[in-house]
């Protein structure tokens, strides 16, 4: 197996949970990669998972100018993405075998945006067509499909967007449980407390914390998540929002780390935000942050604070119709119970003068958020309000798996949901 064993600036590592419906478009992210390829300071290395032919991982050194095929460095036979214990083998092998002074792991996935259904076998039994992704015809081939139809057009025809998430499954517990990297075929996933065991267990083949972590998928921008993977990676890069099906523009990134292989993982995490809001127009709708994890703790003891704050006021009928009336105007996303902090702290502060709720909403904001968050965005004008991060509040009742997250374990936010929730049932 020829491996690249010369110490580089950039190791970039892409793990594709592809035995789904969006197999074939891990092809297509695979050739935006080898448009930049890898060179003497840039690693481009991916583990691919795949649903058609026999269903075989492959790992491969992505070089341009050559073929994909010939790109492929190990044949691992069947595996089971969601194991914990392959992602943490594909990154000791990346570690070991493309050594570099900064790593960056992507993880890219799908879960059941398309409810429950595999949108490019309707598209071709409904239509007679494939799905054009990114400009190219992705999808099992249809008897007499004569032309594509673009992913703008698919999504008209869904009921709900066509996207890419992570948070989201065919397997219904797997949403309480904020699953990642779905295989279909082995009917598995991981979740945030096994991330954050096999993202911690990396740091010692990778000499310390993951400099940059991407997630290619829909609604990881969030403080749980951010909190709970704060030991394991310095830069956390995600969307508050789900992700349009075409994700990361891999070729812009990676081209633009080529170009400039000395950059820091906080100019990396910046650069991604501002690549991958260039790739789409006001009319997809997107977010994208990039989060200094190391500023999580600071942002969780903010959040901390205001919870007693809110704890405090639930007795007052006026500052809980206030707080009411802050959740139901708060940004929220594809995941109603996932809202944005900021936002709500500014409601909070117009619609409840009370000077410890002024102080608490500014500590939040200014101590909390501002130092936490490298770059943040949006398109489109129902995301006006998106300020990078996110925060579980939800209307109805509490998940009985929250609690297991370290960011509820150690603040007194989820205490504020369920007193929250059943104060409204008073």
């Amino acid at each position: 197996m020829a491996t690249a064993t010369a110490k580089k600036a950039w190791t970039v590592m892409v793990y594709l949970a592809g035995d789904n419906n969006l197999d074939s478009a891990g092809v297509v992210d695979l050739g935006e990669m080898k448009k930049v390829g890898s060179n003497d300071h840039l690693n481009i290395v991916a583990q691919f998972d795949r649903a058609t032919g026999k269903g075989e991982t492959r790992r491969f050194y992505l070089r341009k100018g050559s073929t994909l095929a010939k790109d492929a460095v190990a044949n691992l036979g069947e595996t089971n993405m969601g194991d914990p214990k392959v992602l943490q083998d594909f990154l000791s092998w990346g570690a070991k075998n493309y050594p570099a002074d900064h790593y960056m792991v992507v993880i890219w996935n799908h879960g059941a945006g398309w409810d429950d259904e595999n949108i490019y076998r309707s598209m071709g039994r409904v239509l007679k067509r494939q799905v054009d992704y990114k400009g190219q015809s992705v999808g099992p081939r249809t008897r007499g499909a004569s032309r594509s139809v673009p992913v703008s057009q698919v999504r008209a025809m869904t009921r709900r967007p066509f996207k890419r998430a992570l948070f989201a499954s065919t397997v219904h517990t797997a949403v309480q449980t904020r699953a990642i990297a779905f295989d279909d075929d082995a009917q598995d996933f991981l979740d945030n407390i096994e991330m954050k065991r096999v993202l911690n267990a990396a740091k010692k083949p990778f000499g310390g914390k993951i400099d940059v972590l991407g997630m290619d998928a829909c609604l990881m921008s969030m403080l749980e998540v951010a909190y709970q993977v704060r030991g394991a990676a310095s830069v956390m890069v995600g969307s508050q929002e789900v992700e349009p099906g075409e994700g990361w523009p891999y070729n812009t990134i990676l081209k633009a780390i080529a170009a400039k292989p000395g950059m820091k993982p906080a100019d990396i995490g910046k650069m991604v935000v501002g690549r991958y809001l260039a790739s789409y127009t006001q009319s997809d709708g997107v977010t994208q942050a990039a989060l200094d994890l190391s500023k999580s703790t600071e942002a969780e003891k903010a959040v901390d604070k205001l919870a007693h704050v809110l704890l405090e006021s639930l007795s007052d009928p006026q500052k809980l119709f206030a707080i009411t009336r802050a959740r139901k105007s708060v940004q929220a996303y594809d995941t109603a119970a996932y809202i944005d902090l900021v936002h709500f702290c500014k409601l909070l502060k117009k619609l409840m003068p009370d000077s410890a709720m002024q102080a608490a909403c500014d500590a939040v904001e200014r101590e909390g958020i501002a130092p936490f968050v490298l770059a943040a965005g949006s398109k489109g004008a129902a995301l006006a309000n998106s300020n990078g991060v996110s925060i579980y509040f939800p209307e109805d009742k509490v998940s009985p798996l929250y609690g297991k997250l370290d960011f509820a374990r150690d603040s007194k936010w989820d205490e504020f949901l369920q007193a929250y929730l059943k104060a409204l049932k008073v």
